[in-house]
């Protein structure tokens, strides 16, 4: 607890949520909504001059989560014909390529926004997004406000579950579930929105 809390008060939490939340988009199991509530809970209890600071833990873990985006939609585009073998066995992920692609079609990315809430969702619709070789400039600024929607959430849980249950391990227990609720209804929501008519992939033009 002592490791942690020094952890917490010092600049490298910084890059350690930004390593965590960049890197959770492969690997779903690292804790990086945890770090980011712990963060902002111990900023709640500190003065405006103490490390961290809400508006750059805010920044850096949402400019993590679109690099993080950016690197598994990029090596999923470019996966060659395992990649795109090993995607199309999985029907989650066809499933969300489907989903995903009528919906940037029609203009609309909420099915972007929702996943980065959702346990894993963020890997299936980023991974799903570069396979079937979506245009980035129709993916990415949904990718922008998810991270930031995200990463703003999971502050605010953290800042305001501080200042109302004071700065201790409670307060961050109940943030956490909170994002853990959060998660839920999302995958819930991706889960009862109609499925789409497959749509061909665009040109590799991005």
């Amino acid at each position: 607890m002592e490791s942690v809390g020094s952890l917490v008060g010092s600049p490298w939490i910084y890059a350690v949520v930004a390593l965590s939340v960049l890197l959770d988009v492969f690997l779903p199991v690292l804790p990086s909504g945890v770090l980011v509530i712990t963060a902002a809970t111990a900023a709640a209890a500190g003065t405006a001059a103490d490390v961290p600071d809400i508006l750059v833990l805010t920044l850096c873990a949402a400019t993590a989560s679109v690099l993080g985006d950016l690197v598994a939609y990029r090596l999923a585009w470019r996966g060659g014909a395992r990649l795109d073998r090993a995607l199309a066995r999985s029907r989650r992920l066809r499933a969300a390529q489907e989903r995903l692609g009528s919906a940037l079609a029609r203009g609309g990315g909420a099915l972007v926004v929702l996943a980065r809430f959702a346990p894993a969702g963020r890997s299936v619709v980023s991974l799903g997004a570069g396979a079937a070789h979506h245009r980035a400039r129709d993916f990415l600024p949904w990718s922008a406000l998810a991270g930031l929607s995200w990463a703003a959430y999971s502050v605010t849980l953290g800042y305001f579950g501080a200042h109302w249950l004071g700065a201790t391990w409670l307060a961050t227990a109940v943030s956490v579930g909170a994002l853990f609720a959060a998660g839920a209804g999302a995958a819930y929501l991706m889960r009862r929105s109609p499925r789409a008519p497959r749509v061909a992939p665009v040109s590799r033009a991005s």
